[in-house]
C-alpha cells in the first residue's frame, strides 16, 4: 500500500490540478483582441452574433445574453411574471442563485427533493409539492446531466406552471436528442471559468416564445425600448428617443466577452467529446471501487458533464470526508464540494428554513466530492486523478471483517 502524502509519502503528482478550469487559446485572445482595438466593446455586434449562435446551436428561437447565470435566472424569473405571493418549486442541491433569484423577485423558494441516484429533482417531489400559489419550477441540471424533462413538463402543463431550466452546467448536453436550451419555457446558461465554455462571466436565457423574449429584453436593459411597438408614445421626438415601459436592471454584456464565447463556442462540440472521454475513463476506474457511489444518468440525457461526482460510501470508509478531501489535496489533487444545501445557510434558516427538508439531498451531501474534469486535463492527468482517488481509498477503507 502507498503511504498517503499527508502522512509523510510522496504525492502522485508534482503540481497542483484542479477540478475546473477554462481553456483559453490564440484564437480566443485574437477575437477579444479584436474588439478591443474596434469601435465597439460594449452594446455592440458581437453581443448580436454571440445570441445567433446560441439560437443556432441549441434551436430555440430568441437568446438575451446576460452578464452572467444569475442576471440570467433573475430576467427568467421576471419574463414569467414570479412576483410576491409567489412560490416556485426548485432543488437544494445546486448554487444559492437558483434560489435566490425566486427571492429577487418578491416570491417564495419551495424544495423539492433529489431523485438520490441522479441528484436530480425528483418530479414526484415537485408534484407533491405544488399549491395553489405555484407559479413555476426552476430545475437544474445537476453535474451537466438534463432533468427528467418530459415528466416536469407533463406537470407543468397540468398545473399551467412556467418551466425554467437552470442549465448553467448543460450546455451541449442533449435530451433524447434534442440539445437543452430548445426544451423548456426558459432556459438559462453560465458562462463562468469552470463552465463549459466562458467569456470570463456572462449569462443567457433561451426562449421560443416570443412574449417572453420581449420581456427578456426590457429586463436586461433597464425596462427601457427602442421599438415603436413597444411604446406607449410611439410618436418620436427623434432618433434619440426611447421609453422606459418596464423596470429592468442593467444586465448588459460587453462585446468583448461576447466575442469570446463566440470562439469558445466554435470549440464546445470538441470540449464536450473531451469530457466524455474523461467521464468513460472515471466511470472503468471507479466503478470497482466499492466505496464510492457513482452518479447515475438517465438514459434519455447525452450528457457534457460539467462535474464528475464522486459519492463517498462513509461507512466503508475509516475517514470523514474532511480527511479523504485533505488527503486529496496533499496528493495535489484539488477537489471541490457541490453543493451545500440552499436552505442550510444562515440567511435561509432566518427566513424560516429548517434541515430535514429534503432528506434525499441531505444525504447525498454528506458524501459527495467533486474532482477534476475539463478539456485541458492531459491523458496523465487523468491518470493521476484516478491514481489519487484510489490510494486514497485504499488507505481508508475499513477491512471486509469490520464492515
Amino acid at each position: 500500500m502507498e503511504k498517503l502524502a499527508i502522512n509523510g509519502g510522496y504525492p502522485v503528482r508534482s503540481g497542483k490540478i484542479y477540478y475546473g478550469r477554462q481553456w483559453i487559446d490564440e484564437e480566443d485572445i485574437q477575437a477579444v483582441s479584436e474588439v478591443l482595438r474596434s469601435s465597439f466593446i460594449t452594446c455592440g455586434p458581437k453581443v448580436d452574433e454571440m445570441e445567433r449562435t446560441l439560437e443556432t446551436y441549441t434551436g430555440a428561437k430568441y437568446a438575451v445574453a446576460v452578464s452572467n447565470g444569475t442576471a440570467a435566472l433573475h430576467c427568467a424569473c421576471m419574463a414569467a411574471g414570479i412576483g410576491a405571493g409567489d412560490e416556485v418549486i426548485t432543488t437544494p442541491l445546486t448554487f444559492a442563485a437558483s434560489a435566490n433569484c425566486i427571492l429577487y423577485c418578491g416570491a417564495v423558494p419551495v424544495f423539492a427533493d433529489i431523485n438520490p441516484e441522479t441528484y436530480n429533482i425528483d418530479p414526484e417531489s415537485i408534484r407533491a409539492h405544488i399549491t395553489e400559489k405555484t407559479k413555476a419550477v426552476i430545475a437544474v441540471d445537476f453535474s451537466g446531466q438534463a432533468v427528467q424533462h418530459e415528466e416536469i413538463r407533463a406537470i407543468c402543463d397540468e398545473f399551467h406552471l412556467v418551466f425554467i431550466e437552470d442549465a448553467a452546467h448543460a450546455i451541449a448536453t442533449k435530451y433524447k436528442g434534442r440539445q437543452v436550451g430548445s426544451l423548456a419555457d426558459l432556459t438559462t446558461f453560465s458562462f463562468h471559468p469552470v463552465k463549459t465554455i466562458t467569456g470570463g462571466e456572462g449569462g443567457a436565457v433561451l426562449t421560443s416564445q416570443e412574449k417572453l423574449y420581449r420581456k427578456l429584453a426590457l429586463a436586461r436593459t433597464h425596462g427601457i425600448t427602442h421599438e415603436a411597438s413597444m411604446m406607449e408614445n410611439p410618436v418620436k421626438e427623434g432618433p434619440w428617443h426611447y421609453e422606459q415601459i418596464a423596470l429592468g436592471y442593467n444586465y448588459r454584456i460587453t462585446d468583448f466577452q461576447a466575442a469570446l464565447i463566440v470562439s469558445q463556442m466554435k470549440k464546445l462540440d470538441g470540449f464536450a467529446a473531451r469530457r466524455k472521454e474523461i467521464v468513460k475513463r472515471y466511470d472503468t476506474a471507479f466503478s470497482e471501487l466499492s466505496e464510492l457511489i457513482l452518479q447515475k444518468e438517465i438514459p434519455e440525457s447525452d450528457t457534457c458533464r460539467h462535474l464528475y461526482i464522486i459519492r463517498l460510501r462513509l461507512d466503508r470508509l475509516s475517514c470523514s470526508r474532511r480527511e479523504f478531501f485533505d488527503a486529496m489535496g496533499e496528493e495535489n489533487v484539488q477537489c471541490q464540494v457541490h453543493y451545500i444545501p440552499v436552505y442550510w445557510f444562515p440567511y435561509y434558516q432566518r427566513l424560516g428554513y429548517k434541515k430535514g427538508l429534503c432528506p434525499n439531498a441531505e444525504k447525498v451531501y454528506e458524501g459527495i466530492m467533486s474532482i477534476p474534469i475539463y478539456p485541458a486535463m492531459t491523458d496523465q492527468d487523468v491518470a493521476d486523478v484516478i491514481h489519487a482517488v484510489r490510494k486514497v481509498t485504499e488507505n481508508y477503507k475499513r477491512p471486509l471483517s469490520s464492515l
